[in-house]
């Protein structure tokens, strides 16, 4: 028997966070998405423990700001890109209201530590959405396009290929295929 799920990564994030606080007594208050608030001081021990059993879900502490800003702009991109209801506004104002800075700043910041572009980040989250939605086999590569701000087929098509190597027709087909496959075991 095979499940098919669909999760939000922001709720499984803050459940996590939410319970490992919670159990070791820890006083503190959530602030937005990937930034927390500790009320008190942390005993070394336990700040080392907590820092262990959150890497076991994929969660890391920050302690530098600079890449602590660029985790928020990756949170927001792809906050924007996977929202049901994405705001449609140009990407780099989104950005820049959302974190108070200037876009070029943030652009420069995100260059810097991660040497790829703030836009080269979104058109690979946008393509990791899209072949979640194909996958999900809802909504035609139309309704994909227009979902995620692409003025045609044809450019959610090129840069499908350029990410991934095949075009999202032929993502389909394998999907289509491996579907085939495990009905039949």
């Amino acid at each position: 028997m095979k499940l098919y799920v669909k999760f939000d990564f922001n709720i499984i994030c803050k459940k996590v966070l939410e319970d490992k606080l919670t159990k070791y007594n820890l006083k503190y208050r959530i602030l937005s998405f990937g930034e927390v608030e500790i009320l008190e001081n942390i005993d070394k021990e336990i700040f080392k423990q907590l820092t262990k059993e959150l890497n076991e879900y994929g969660i890391d502490i920050i302690e530098n700001q600079k890449t602590a800003l660029v985790q928020k702009i990756k949170d927001a991109i792809v906050e924007m890109v996977f929202k049901e209801d994405a705001p449609n506004v140009k990407s780099s104002v989104y950005l820049a209201e959302k974190l108070n800075h200037s876009y070029g700043y943030l652009s420069n910041l995100f260059s810097d530590v991660t040497y790829t572009s703030i836009e080269n980040y979104i058109i690979i989250q946008k393509i990791e959405y899209t072949k979640q939605l194909i996958a999900n086999n809802k909504l035609s590569l139309t309704e994909i396009a227009f979902k995620l701000n692409y003025s045609s087929v044809a450019h959610l098509s090129t840069q499908f290929k350029n990410v991934t190597g095949i075009t999202p027709s032929a993502f389909q087909r394998i999907i289509t295929k491996r579907r085939e496959i495990a009905n039949k075991k």
